[in-house]
């Protein structure tokens, strides 16, 4: 059902629109469809965005569930990562225009709905190269990966990188980005289709996590020098062997975690190596600026390509939580069709 919409020389009228929100923190149930919420209004430097697609993050399932540090207002509307077009634009807003193309992974009323408001400087052009479905995969993805690459581990050309859990929306921007960048690239994955994917998207080398002994493949592969850069996505199950991988002055920067786990802080002494955690919200303006710069250049010059992995409709957002955290083996941007 399309959202009640209404026209008004020109600019959007007070209607309605459909959208997902959370009234109680809890499990997947307790995101309801609703077709009675407002359109959100604009102030002076914000943009309503038509969403056609929006991404699927694990934060928003910790969000939703009440057990992230920072707990949203409800009732709450997930969604960051949204591609769409220009509705409407406030009255101190001059990049934009209604009709655009835009990406954003900063939305501020939520992209589990057919309409959301973002901040005019976190909004992006959407190449006409590019689907909306590509345009929401590349957000929270692609900031998220140049962080933790270039800002946090300092990854140099000719350094080799390990993308742990290579085959989901961040571990496949990271394969892109280092590539790009001149790194030695190495992924896993946990299926074959998996390992496909990661050495399509950039890996020299893709290995199953799931087999035996793949460590020692690693290992090899390197020819046991260990790899300079670990890009973790799951660190509460490999943190421990990571540490293990590394090269002198090796540093794994955790950028996914979903429970505790044991190490031995000798691990780190004789290499020297480093273990950096990385979170996006902690972004200054001026890092975001220069990801930014960055991701629009790697879409000028063709290295960002977006994957879309499983799509589900609006009204399957509950679904979606629960597959996203299943680990069955990621295989690109998950995403809600809008």
């Amino acid at each position: 059902m399309e959202s009640h919409v209404a026209m008004a020389s020109g600019r959007l009228a007070v209607s309605l629109m459909r959208a997902v929100q959370v009234f109680e923190f809890g499990g997947p149930s307790v995101l309801q469809l609703r077709s009675d919420v407002p359109i959100p209004k604009l102030s002076d430097h914000q943009v309503l965005i038509r969403v056609h697609a929006c991404g699927v993050n694990p934060v928003e399932v910790y969000m939703r569930s009440g057990s992230y540090a920072r707990k949203p207002t409800l009732p709450w509307t997930p969604g960051h990562d949204v591609g769409g077009v220009i509705e409407q634009v406030g009255p101190c807003v001059t990049t934009f225009q209604k009709g655009d193309r835009v990406f954003t992974s900063q939305t501020i009323s939520g992209g589990y709905a057919e309409y959301t408001v973002a901040s005019d400087d976190a909004v992006y052009h959407l190449p006409d190269g590019l689907s909306y479905k590509e345009g929401s995969a590349i957000g929270i993805p692609y900031f998220t990966a140049y962080r933790a690459l270039l800002q946090k581990a300092h990854a140099k050309a000719g350094e080799i990188v390990l993308v742990h859990g290579a085959s989901g929306g961040v571990g496949i921007a990271a394969c892109q980005i280092a590539r790009a960048h001149g790194l030695r690239v190495l992924g896993t994955a946990g299926t074959p289709e998996g390992m496909r994917l990661v050495e399509k998207n950039g890996a020299h080398k893709a290995f199953n996590h799931r087999e035996m002994g793949y460590t020692d493949q690693i290992k090899h592969d390197t020819g046991d020098r260990g790899v300079n850069v670990i890009i973790e996505m799951l660190s509460n199950v490999n943190l421990n062997s990571d540490l293990q991988l590394l090269s002198n002055g090796g540093r794994v920067i955790i950028v996914g975690c979903r429970g505790t786990i044991e190490i031995n802080p000798r691990d780190t002494m004789a290499k020297e190596s480093s273990i950096i955690g990385t979170a996006l919200n902690s972004a200054t303006k001026d890092e975001l600026q220069e990801t930014a710069a960055a991701i629009l250049a790697g879409m000028e010059v063709g290295w960002l390509k977006p994957v879309v992995g499983p799509e589900f409709p609006l009204e399957k957002a509950a679904m979606s939580h629960e597959e996203i955290m299943k680990g069955s083996g990621a295989r690109g941007k998950m995403i809600l069709n809008i």
